[in-house]
């Protein structure tokens, strides 16, 4: 994915013109209805390989919306996937509002099973799906990695959010501030909660995909230090073989990649490539365990749904026995849908 996306310095303008497909041979621009918010519509782009390959999921950066629709009568030079980049909820071309790894995570899952209906003949297996996005995106992988845990056969992070409290704390200038008081709707020293459900960095206990980290050394905007704690605190729960983690030397300005050489970016691109390349089968949840649910969670068996994005709720779980048990700290109520019955109740209250 072309790295610019990435870098948080452009604010579109809402589009107001109707919301109608676009096509060309190698690049399309789609809508598509929310399944989590009905009446919503959202926007991907489509760039498609030459031959049949595997779906690349990405987004775009915290400030940033997808790029606007250009035909292309070409293969994209050095794409090989069937790639779906996702302009999520409340950016400039799709509607709704900003919840920051709230439901515009499912916008992403939407989007790809957008692709595998409509775009099959791309596609060499619709259950390998890989996931890569920097900046704002590189904190929605680090989170959407760990709430749909068995979802992508590979992730990459690519100068990535992983705590959004100590984001907002570091935030001198308050580049970042203003748009989380919105679409998180509160200060971290208001609802530390609200935080940890979105954060990569405390979800990181249900993360089964393997994960590529790529982070410059001296960068401003979102320092090292939030890809430094994901990889550090995945070896400290036993998780750190899912983890590679390549930090650029002197790397990082106000832009992610300042300073950073063509050698550099070439060998993050080729070893988010080998992630991929060594995973290209899908990843399996333990029949039993331990999940932290924040706001949500879904796995290919069964999924979670608190009664707020903001609460966060541990869940243990045997798939054999059927059992399924949540605690929460504030008290909740949930949704379990499994074996495709669904069931509601009220969360113990964790010890």
């Amino acid at each position: 994915m072309p790295y610019e996306q990435y870098e948080d310095s452009v604010r579109l303008e809402k589009r107001k013109q109707a919301k109608q497909n676009e096509t060309s041979p190698y690049c399309d621009f789609i809508y598509y209805e929310s399944s989590r918010t009905p009446g919503v519509m959202l926007a991907a782009r489509i760039v498609k390989p030459e031959k049949p390959s595997y779906i690349l999921a990405g987004t775009h950066g915290w400030h940033m919306s997808i790029p606007a629709f250009k035909p292309m009568e070409e293969p994209q030079q050095g794409n090989h996937y069937l790639r779906v980049d996702v302009d999520m909820r409340g950016r400039a071309h799709s509607e709704g509002a900003p919840d920051c790894n709230g439901w515009e995570l499912y916008d992403v899952i939407d989007a790809i099973q957008y692709a595998r209906e409509h775009y099959a003949e791309y596609i060499l297996d619709p259950d390998i799906v890989y996931f890569e996005s920097g900046s704002g995106g590189g904190g929605n992988a680090m989170a959407i990695a760990c709430k749909f845990p068995d979802y992508f056969a590979a992730v990459t992070a690519l100068c990535g959010i992983s705590d959004y409290a100590l984001w907002y704390d570091n935030d001198e200038i308050g580049e970042f501030r203003d748009e989380m008081d919105v679409w998180i709707g509160c200060a971290p020293k208001d609802n530390p909660m609200a935080f940890r459900s979105r954060s990569g960095l405390d979800l990181i206990g249900n993360l089964t995909s393997p994960v590529y980290l790529a982070h410059g050394e001296t960068d401003i905007r979102v320092p090292a230090d939030h890809s430094r704690l994901y990889a550090a605190k995945a070896a400290e729960i036993g998780k750190g073989d899912l983890i590679t983690y390549y930090e650029l030397p002197g790397v990082g300005t106000r832009d992610h990649w300042g300073n950073a050489t063509g050698e550099m970016l070439d060998k993050v691109r080729s070893e988010s490539e080998l992630n991929r390349a060594r995973h290209r089968r899908p990843v399996e949840l333990p029949e039993r365990g331990r999940l932290t649910v924040g706001g949500y969670l879904f796995t290919r068996r069964f999924s979670v749904v608190l009664d707020s994005l903001d609460k966060v709720a541990v869940l243990e779980y045997d798939l054999a026995a059927g059992k399924f048990e949540l605690s929460c700290e504030t008290g909740c109520t949930y949704t379990i849908t499994a074996g495709g019955e669904t069931v509601s109740g009220t969360a113990a209250a964790a010890v």
